[in-house]
């Protein structure tokens, strides 16, 4: 009977929690798969439940709208970059790739690469959107 009331706590409060911790997907994913390993399998499951949780909940938030409008907005250049890698979100683009930053979003960078639009992290290079 305690495990049970116990279990349900342990839901309510990740209920009520996870909005707050919408803001941090790698948070989310960690603290959800302890809850969820903790319920199902004790003290091991919360352990295993945390790690597996937090690399699936390990998620790239989306550019705010304007920077988004921003990107769409400006000229094509002349010529595209050409990578031989696929472009993919949540993959760094080659350090060679000049970026163009975005005024007054300096977390957000730009390029045109294999002919698409990416938002980029100028400080790591990953790709964190790709305008299609």
């Amino acid at each position: 009977m305690k495990k049970l009331i116990l279990a349900t706590g342990v839901i309510a409060i990740t209920s009520l929690a996870s909005g707050a911790l919408a803001q941090e997907s790698t948070v989310t994913g960690a603290a959800g798969g302890a809850v969820t390993g903790a319920i199902v399998g004790g003290p091991v499951g919360a352990a295993v439940g945390g790690i597996v949780g937090a690399a699936a909940g390990t998620v790239i938030d989306p550019p705010p709208r304007e920077v988004i409008t921003y990107v769409e907005q400006q000229p094509a250049p002349s010529a595209s970059v050409v990578v031989e890698q696929p472009i993919v979100v949540g993959k760094p683009i080659p350090e060679t790739v000049v970026l163009t930053p975005v005024p007054d979003h300096a977390d957000y960078a730009y390029a045109v690469v294999n002919d698409q639009r990416v938002i980029v992290d100028p400080r790591t290079h990953t790709v964190v959107q790709i305008i299609e």
